[in-house]
């Protein structure tokens, strides 16, 4: 269950919330209505992955799982791919290094594509993609696919470092750490006006709600996504 807390940051960007209302009791009346989209909802015919991102802690694999199964996307966990050696350094609270994620990163990109190229309409990546140009690597999707037509896109979870180190303290048996957490959050690039604004790809989603509200607030995100590519005259499905 997602966790109440006040945002990482005081400089506000562009909100997955920025466009709609607030949210209120409305959103409990809506919950049947987000398990799928509207059937009236039409999607380009591209090949699109949605990368969610953020620190550890901060409800990737909630999210992810949602959003996926709203858009009948394939989901990949990203953490399942990271190799034994990166595990074991996280486990031994040793930061990773942009060494030690730069193949991980480049393995999550190809095994988007690869789900895309069997047949997948859509895939949905949880990948902490901490650094600008680590987001970079997997933009470069686009490079790879064979049509050429992947459209990459970000949906960044928001969160304090406070709230953070309370979920990851609340997982059992898991590798990552307290120290690990604040190593994230220092190192971490919040995405800035030149790939909300100037790029495009990036939703920030503030994850200070309710999981209710914020798997609402992702689904906003993503429907924007889609009428954006809709206005840019892709054909619907």
């Amino acid at each position: 269950m997602l966790q109440t807390f006040e945002p990482a940051h005081s400089t506000p960007l562009h909100y997955a919330n920025a466009a709609s209302a607030p949210l209120s009791t409305s959103v409990a009346s809506s919950v049947n209505s987000m398990a799928k989209p509207d059937a009236t909802m039409s999607a380009p015919n591209r090949h699109r992955i949605l990368i969610v991102t953020g620190p550890a802690g901060c409800g990737k694999s909630t999210v992810a799982r949602f959003l996926a199964d709203r858009y009948g996307y394939d989901y990949i966990e990203g953490d399942e791919f990271h190799p034994p050696a990166n595990i074991e350094k996280m486990s031994l609270n040793i930061p990773l290094d942009d060494a030690d994620r730069w193949d991980w990163l480049i393995l999550l990109r190809d095994q988007a594509l690869a789900a895309l190229n069997k047949g997948a309409k859509g895939v949905v990546v949880t990948c902490s993609a901490l650094k600008k140009k680590y987001r970079d690597v997997i933009r470069t999707a686009r490079i790879y696919d064979s049509d050429p037509n992947a459209a990459v896109h970000f949906i960044y979870l928001r969160a304090s470092m406070e709230t953070l180190l309370a979920r990851v303290g609340a997982r059992q048996g898991h590798y990552m750490k307290d120290s690990m957490v604040k190593s994230q959050f220092a190192a971490l690039e919040e995405p800035g006006k030149d790939e909300v604004e100037g790029l495009k790809d990036v939703e920030i989603v503030d994850v200070k709600g309710t999981q209710l509200e914020v798997e609402k607030l992702a689904s906003t995100a993503v429907d924007r996504i889609l009428a954006q590519e809709e206005r840019a005259g892709a054909s619907p499905i």
